[in-house]
């Protein structure tokens, strides 16, 4: 994976001009509204032609000046002691009413297209698509026929890659059943438990922040480190204020969207690294249980891992903008939203299809001439 470019820095560029004591510059500058709708990072925003007039460098200065306008900071901090913030974009605004507006109208959808028993099954499945294409981001290697012949028939794993797979079902299952308790360290710990039992190099490390007697476990892309996490003599307080981020026990961040909020769990688990191993199922449990508390048991059914997996280089890369701009969530939320919209697209393709199945087996029957009552018919189907 190719780095990005590093973003100038908006005080460094701000106090040159001000030093060379060209005010009208600066006040063109930071007077010029901008069209921002894209939302680019630097590395994006310098292959993109600027308005005539302006230069790659102003231009960003000026983008700069109005995100720090609109920006909303929340109640987690980098490594640096800075706080993160976001943008609430149109973008997001707009992502955040559709995944709504489409969850409860996909409850009715999902009530008539789907018996409980056809619930169940979608359920489940979703469980299994969600337990390997998660791992598989990881690196298991098992493949899918046989993840889901160890996940239906219940046999003991045969090897790390079908037990990190196992781990990830029962870890989301559990969620599932755990979605109505509110998170502190403690289940922060029985999570990475479940998901790591059998598969670390040190058995001792399931369940178990780092700590400063061991070597800090970075973030690396081949030989390249893209991310150093947090000192481990930090994890046990940033675990606690990431808790009573996700318990909405904060009094800095105001109101957020369910949605966001969520997506920002999800992000400081692979952040802040707080295992040697696993942060990245982890992360993606917890994502799942935020969104099952705030009442989206549409959740239930979408698989994020898999589309993760289609492009883990852009999943990576909305980290790595995240961190070199400021802390600004803004990139990583935007990406995961889209995410999930897409997964969402998957249950729309699935619950059409069971529709059209249903009117041809109900077609079926009719054409046969049987004489056959709506309750009998629909037992049928």
């Amino acid at each position: 994976m190719k780095l990005p470019m590093p973003a100038p820095s908006f005080d460094v560029a701000f106090d040159a001009i001000a030093s060379a004591g060209d005010t009208e510059k600066l006040t063109r500058i930071l007077r010029t509204p901008f069209d921002d709708s894209a939302y680019l990072h630097w590395d994006q925003l310098r292959y993109r032609t600027p308005p005539e007039g302006w230069n790659h460098e102003d231009r960003w200065l000026g983008i700069k000046f109005q995100r720090r306008q609109q920006r909303r900071v929340v109640g987690l901090r980098d490594k640096h002691g800075n706080p993160f913030s976001f943008v609430l974009t149109d973008k997001i605004l707009k992502a955040c009413e559709e995944i709504s507006s489409r969850a409860s109208g996909q409850v009715g959808a999902a009530e008539r297209v789907l018996s409980t028993q056809g619930r169940n099954q979608y359920i489940v499945k979703s469980l299994v698509e969600e337990a390997i294409t998660s791992n598989q981001l990881e690196g298991a290697s098992t493949s899918r026929r046989a993840a889901k012949e160890l996940l239906e028939t219940g046999r003991a794993p045969s090897d790390k890659s079908e037990t990190m797979i196992l781990n990830n079902y029962v870890a989301m299952a559990h969620i599932k059943e755990t979605a109505e308790e509110p998170l502190t360290p403690d289940r922060v710990l029985h999570l990475h438990r479940l998901v790591a039992e059998g598969t670390l190099d040190d058995p001792n490390d399931a369940g178990r922040l780092e700590t400063s007697e061991h070597t800090r476990v970075s973030v690396r892309d081949q030989d390249v480190q893209v991310h150093m996490p947090p000192p481990a003599g930090e994890l046990p307080q940033r675990l606690q204020e990431l808790s009573d981020f996700a318990n909405d026990q904060d009094s800095t961040t105001g109101y957020l969207p369910p949605h966001v909020r969520a997506i920002i769990i999800h992000f400081m688990f692979g952040y802040d690294h707080y295992f040697a191993d696993g942060n990245g199922r982890t992360a993606r449990s917890l994502f799942y249980w935020s969104m099952l508390q705030e009442g989206y048991w549409l959740s239930e059914y979408v698989t994020i891992s898999r589309i993760l997996r289609k492009a883990p280089s852009k999943y990576a890369i909305s980290y790595l903008y995240t961190e070199d701009d400021e802390s600004d969530l803004t990139y990583f939320i935007h990406y995961q939203l889209e995410v999930f919209l897409r997964a969402l697209n998957d249950l729309d393709a699935h619950l059409a299809a069971k529709s059209q199945e249903l009117r041809s087996v109900r077609m079926a029957l009719r054409s046969e001439g049987l004489s056959l009552n709506h309750r009998q018919i629909d037992t049928l189907e």
